[in-house]
């Protein structure tokens, strides 16, 4: 604190003083406090959290930016909080005409009280149109509370998808009894909830389970479902729970109209929400969470008094601008700290060899014209999934790969943007390097390392390719490809998924070694996400898991479902939609499984490897098999593939049977389109 203490005798002259110190003062500092203003206003932009989960449904249709939906968008949204039974926390209100009517439904889960679900509201109306920029259809999830609009009806509707799960990563003692006693408490829930009345439906309570474990559980419906769709929609996600958490300590699944939450510890308050049961014991007390800064109370307020002594003689305590230069500036540092997470400040940190400036990569058009001929057809590599790759050598020497968007190819900018982002941040040896790029005029081009032995497709469906792949050269393929995975999943500075892992995306150096390549359909995913929903459904057909193709879900392990059918096709060097052999015909999948079933799987081994180490290639497809299970959560992490790999000390668990996809051989490949299940079953 600075404090001036001023003895003036002569009354003007005080004021004519303190006048042109203040003016003085506040010339010096504004330009610190018009620069601390900005630095407040991006602060904030770190303050606002992030979802737990949001959807923005581009295939319902966009609006126009300050158009008549946009504004009663904004018009709802701005009344949120005072159109809300905070009481209860519950939104739903409509606004609009026609096309341009915009329905809104807000909840909060059903223990927060209403101040915490005014901020959880408030916080969810400014993030959910950032995130979803002109989507008239939208929806998120924070901890707290979930808000989602459309341009549709919502209300007295159960809808299901979209949703997510989410899971704690301990195991549960004892899982069998700890699940029975997870399924009861639920069951007995959805009868207290579902009765609700038109304000609430949620009940919450805990029981004891197997060694001394305590299970909290809180159930809710939107409160404008029935009482027989609440009762359904509950029963659903509940019927999930193998899927989502079998056997871990905690975890939940979310749905638009209704949502389950299980943990070992009182993660609801119970003073706000029914109990239908005595509850036991409390537990001991978790660790006690990090203080939410926005929380805490702010600090005393100094009050400040002025006492005249006499008319000849006045003291003048004033405080002046530069405490509102501190104030800021600790406001500033305290708000930049304790919003940035960490996976904010790693990524910052990262060194220079990963993480390449991506203006460093941007070629000239010129450049590349020059380097292929004018892309002659004598350049010409061959035809990617969105259009032609030429050769090029570049000024300083440097052979180079140039994959040429067509005009009319399916890849738009997005998907463009995407990979240059993604590759240009990724540094592997079994990742394709990215050399440049050039967005000019019409032409949209990505300039790659070049690859000499082409794509993994060219030896493998091949019968002469495939007879230079020996068992040792398939042997490095594979685990190359895995620790190329492991990198993208864990090892790298972000968490990529590929999404359309196959082996013509498999590019082979001069020595063999595989290089993945094709990152236009790959998703980055935000710190401590597990799974993504998309209604977009993008890759190939036979390489993708069948909770991709159905529901749209996918996840590292929707990386690993591809890779199983990619490493059953390097062993037996068949393509996944159809495989013949002798009588026996169907797709890859089904006949490796039925051999696998009946003892007979050096069957299904290439002919031109079948001497080579046999107990090494069956293990390679048990390896395979465990990957494509049907169930997410049995299928191995890549980790884990990468030490079963390298390791046969590892013992593997016997496979079960695995998802199968039978497609026709006409029909394999959906390349950025809306996909819908039931128009193609």
């Amino acid at each position: 604190m600075f404090m001036f203490t001023l003895s003036i005798n002569n009354k003007s002259s005080m004021t004519a003083l303190l006048r042109s110190t203040t003016v003085a003062m506040v010339s010096r500092m504004s330009g610190f406090l018009c620069m601390l203003v900005i630095l407040l206003i991006i602060c904030q932009s770190y303050a606002q959290p992030s979802f737990l989960y949001h959807f923005c449904m581009n295939d319902k249709g966009n609006y126009t930016a300050n158009g008549t939906y946009h504004n009663n968008l904004n018009t709802l949204l701005s009344n949120l909080s005072s159109n809300t039974d905070i009481d209860y926390g519950f939104y739903n209100f409509s606004l609009g005409q026609d096309g341009d009517k915009v329905n809104a439904i807000g909840l909060c889960r059903g223990d927060v009280k209403a101040e915490a679900c005014r901020r959880c509201l408030n916080d969810s109306k400014v993030l959910l149109p950032q995130r979803c920029p002109n989507q008239k259809e939208a929806i998120g999830w924070y901890d707290n509370c979930m808000l989602r609009y459309s341009n549709r009806s919502l209300f007295n509707t159960m809808e299901t998808a979209p949703s997510f799960f989410m899971w704690n990563l301990e195991n549960a003692t004892d899982f069998d009894q700890f699940n029975q006693a997870l399924r009861n408490l639920l069951d007995s829930l959805v009868g207290h909830a579902t009765p609700g009345d038109s304000k609430r439906k949620v009940a919450a309570a805990n029981i004891s389970g197997p060694a001394f474990q305590n299970i909290f559980a809180l159930v809710q419906c939107t409160p404008d479902l029935s009482e027989r769709d609440c009762t359904e929609c509950l029963s659903g996600v509940i019927a999930e729970l193998p899927q989502c958490c079998d056997g871990k300590k905690g975890g939940r699944i979310v749905r638009p109209s209704c949502n389950f939450r299980y943990e070992t510890y009182s993660f609801y308050d119970p003073t706000n929400v029914e109990i239908p049961e005595a509850t036991p014991p409390p537990p001991p007390p978790a660790p006690t969470p990090a203080p939410n800064v926005s929380a805490l109370p702010p600090p005393p307020i100094d009050t400040l008094s002025t006492e005249g002594k006499s008319n000849t003689s006045l003291t003048v305590i004033a405080i002046v601008v530069p405490i509102a230069f501190v104030t800021l500036v600790i406001l500033m540092c305290i708000c930049l700290r304790t919003r940035k997470s960490r996976k904010q400040i790693e990524v910052q940190a990262s060194n220079a060899d990963e993480i390449k400036s991506i203006e460093t990569l941007h070629l000239d058009l010129s450049t590349i014209m020059t380097a292929t001929n004018n892309f002659s057809d004598a350049n010409r590599l061959g035809e990617g999934g969105f259009g032609p790759v030429y050769k090029g050598k570049l000024s300083n020497g440097q052979d180079v790969a140039v994959k040429r968007l067509s005009k009319n190819s399916l890849q738009g900018e997005i998907e463009f943007k995407s990979e240059v982002m993604l590759v240009a941040k990724l540094q592997h040896r079994n990742l394709v390097k990215l050399i440049g790029y050039c967005l000019e005029r019409r032409e949209r081009l990505l300039v790659y390392e070049f690859v000499p032995n082409k794509s993994l497709d060219f030896f493998i469906f091949d019968e002469v390719g495939r007879a230079q792949l020996d068992w040792e050269k398939r042997h490095k393929i594979i685990t190359g490809i895995a620790r190329g995975l492991l990198y993208l999943h864990e090892d790298s500075r972000l968490t990529i998924i590929h999404r359309d892992l196959k082996a013509s995306n498999i590019l082979l150096d001069a020595e063999m070694h595989p290089k993945i390549s094709d990152f236009g359909m790959a998703r980055l995913f935000e710190v401590d996400q597990t799974q993504d929903n998309t209604s977009r459904i993008v890759g190939t057909y036979g390489y993708m898991a069948p909770e991709y193709v159905f529901y749209g879900q996918f996840s590292v392990k929707s990386d690993v479902y591809s890779f199983g059918i990619l490493v059953l096709e390097i062993v037996s060097g068949q393509k996944n939609s159809w495989v013949q052999r002798g009588e026996n015909e169907g797709d890859l999948l089904t006949y490796i499984w039925q051999n696998w079933r009946e003892g007979t799987v050096l069957k299904t081994i290439d002919p031109t490897i079948a001497d080579s180490r046999r107990n090494e290639i069956v293990r390679f497809i048990h390896i395979a098999l465990l990957c494509v299970q049907e169930k997410v959560a049995d299928r191995p992490t890549m980790a884990s593939i990468v030490l079963m790999l390298s390791s046969h000390s590892v013992s593997l668990q016997l496979p079960s049977q695995p998802a199968f996809s039978v497609v026709s051989r006409n029909f394999s490949v959906i390349q950025s389109e809306d996909y819908d299940p039931e128009a193609s079953a």
